[in-house]
C-alpha cells in the first residue's frame, strides 16, 4: 500500500512539473507564429523617467518570429523580433529627429533594433493557455549587443470565429517588457544633460499567427 502512494505521488509531481514546461491546449508539434501585422497591431513603446520629463517613445513596424514545441515550451521557444529605429515616435518632430541623429540611435546606420530569445529561465503556467515567463535575451541597438532579462505572458488562443476576427490560424499573444541602460549602448547624455535617464524601460505588445 505504501509503494502504491509513493508511486502515485510521484507520478504527479512528474506530472506538474511536465505541465509547468508547457501550455494545456489541444494543439499540438512545433509552431511557428509570425508578428508581422499589416494593420501595424503590434507595437513596441520605451520610456524615460529623467529630471525635467518623461518621454515615452513608441513604434508599429514590428516584425519577428518565434517558434516553439506546444507540449515543451521552455526547452524550445525560439525567436527574434525586430523594429525599425527611424519609426520611433515620440510626439515631437524635432525631438524625433534628434532621437534619429548620429549622437543617439544613429538610425541611417543602424536600421534595425533587435531582441533575440536565448532561453526560459523561468516559467510558470498561470493558465492551461496563459505562461508567465522570465526570458534571457540579446538586445541589439546602435550596433552593441548585451545580454537582458525580460518578464513576459504568453498567450495560446486556438483558432475560433472570436479570433478570426484578428487574424487567421492559432495566434499567440505576447507582452514583455525590460529595462537597458542607454550607456551600455554608447549613449550619453551629454548634448542635453537629465533630459533623457540613462535607464530606459521597453515594453512590446504583439500578437502573431502561425498560417504564415
Amino acid at each position: 500500500m505504501l509503494k502504491a502512494l509513493s508511486a502515485i505521488v510521484i507520478f504527479i509531481c512528474v506530472t506538474t512539473n511536465m505541465n509547468a514546461q508547457s501550455f494545456n491546449i489541444p494543439s499540438k508539434g512545433n509552431q511557428v507564429f509570425d508578428f508581422k501585422d499589416t494593420q501595424d497591431r503590434n507595437q513596441a513603446t520605451f520610456y524615460s523617467e529623467a529630471r525635467f520629463e518623461n518621454i515615452t517613445g513608441l513604434t508599429n513596424d514590428v516584425w519577428g518570429k518565434v517558434s516553439f514545441d506546444v507540449k515543451d515550451v521552455k526547452s524550445t521557444l525560439i525567436g527574434e523580433v525586430s523594429i525599425s529605429t527611424s519609426s520611433i515616435k515620440t510626439g515631437i518632430e524635432k525631438r524625433d529627429e534628434h532621437l534619429r541623429s548620429v549622437s543617439w540611435l544613429n538610425s541611417e546606420k543602424y536600421q534595425n533594433i533587435t531582441f533575440k530569445i536565448k532561453e526560459i529561465s523561468h516559467l510558470d503556467q498561470i493558465e492551461a493557455n496563459l505562461l508567465k515567463i522570465v526570458l534571457l535575451g540579446e538586445f541589439t541597438l546602435r550596433g552593441k549587443t548585451k545580454p537582458v532579462y525580460a518578464n513576459a505572458t504568453m498567450k495560446y488562443l486556438v483558432e475560433s470565429e472570436t479570433t478570426k476576427q484578428i487574424m487567421p490560424g492559432d495566434l499567440i499573444s505576447v507582452v514583455a517588457s525590460f529595462d537597458i541602460k542607454l550607456s551600455d549602448f554608447g549613449i550619453t547624455n551629454s548634448m542635453i544633460p537629465n533630459r533623457v535617464s540613462d535607464k530606459i524601460q521597453i515594453t512590446a505588445n504583439l500578437v502573431g499567427s502561425n498560417t504564415n
